[in-house]
């Protein structure tokens, strides 16, 4: 992937507060992607800041208090912005740091924004209320929300150069976006339930006896819970070994942080898989100190060695 401009190129005063009010509010929001995003040089850090800001502000209409017309029309009313940051009709002087921001950072990097629409998609299947009856329903939901960000993200870190494999460095970037995704629904199924939502697909509830869903710490009676876990695990896993083939495609350091933040959610993966139970009680989460061991994995390299040795004997 070739940039539109060089990266480095000198920054205003005007975007580089846009840009350090993006990375204020990823430092805040997003500790897990912030984490990551801290191994980049500063002109993708500030980019993938950027992203994150604005991917936000929709999750944040999503899940706000709004009735459901006002969301729909304050998504539509940001798709609006979006394609104004996209016809380059943002200046530097516009009043929204975040569409400064993006708009400098789409100038910089081939960064394919129409994914952006496709997350706006997502937040309004939740909307709608939609639920899924099927795995393949849930990818295309997941693809909405999470593929469209790795997608979004490679416009940043771009592929090396004679890279092999890097036509499907897409395709990998948005099978990464589902593992973190399918992660995320697993951590979250309590918190969502509360919030009357229900993403995991119906026909794999009715499986292991959960179609009641999960409105308590413990799960519904006479069902198979740890076996509905364990069969998301071993999709998530199955997600994450296909998209860890993009990590040799990357140079260093973007290899680095993409390791760092799947590192992350593999990492709840299994705490997860070690007692499905925990989601019904609270948020599963990593120590800080656990963070730091994934990130200083994934500036080692071992990830990406790992899965350059796997791609050469499977080609032998």
């Amino acid at each position: 992937m070739s940039r539109t401009v060089d990266p480095h190129a000198h920054v205003s005063a005007p975007v580089q507060a846009a840009y350090s009010y993006c990375e204020a509010v990823t430092g805040q929001q997003a500790r897990n992607f912030a984490y990551g995003i801290r191994l980049l040089p500063t002109d993708k850090r500030q980019a993938m800041s950027a992203l994150y800001a604005f991917s936000r502000r929709v999750d944040d209409i999503g899940d706000g208090t709004l009735p459901p017309e006002a969301k729909k029309q304050r998504l539509e009313d940001t798709r609006a912005l979006l394609a104004r940051v996209a016809e380059g009709a943002v200046e530097e002087d516009d009043t929204d740091p975040v569409a400064v921001a993006l708009a400098d950072a789409a100038r910089r990097f081939p960064i394919p924004l129409d994914g952006l629409d496709e997350l706006i998609d997502g937040v309004l299947m939740d909307v709608h209320g939609e639920t899924y009856e099927t795995w393949d329903d849930l990818k295309v939901y997941c693809r909405c929300v999470a593929g469209a960000i790795g997608r979004l993200s490679l416009g940043v870190f771009g592929t090396q150069p004679g890279a092999p494999g890097a036509e499907r460095a897409a395709e990998y970037a948005d099978t990464l976006g589902l593992a973190l995704q399918l992660t995320n629904i697993l951590r979250d199924v309590r918190e969502d339930a509360g919030n009357g939502r229900t993403y995991l697909p119906a026909d794999d509830l009715a499986k292991f006896g959960c179609a009641a869903g999960f409105h308590t710490p413990v799960p519904p009676a006479g069902s198979d819970f740890a076996g509905l876990v364990h069969f998301e695990v071993r999709r998530a896993r199955a997600l994450f070994a296909e998209g860890y083939r993009l990590l040799p495609m990357l140079d260093r350091r973007s290899g680095a942080c993409v390791a760092a933040m799947a590192g992350i959610y593999r990492r709840l993966l299994d705490r997860i898989e070690r007692d499905p139970e925990a989601v019904l009680r609270g948020r599963v989460s990593l120590p800080g100190r656990e963070k730091a061991y994934v990130a200083v994995r994934g500036l080692s390299g071992l990830d990406t060695r790992t899965v350059s040795r796997q791609t050469a004997r499977r080609r032998a």
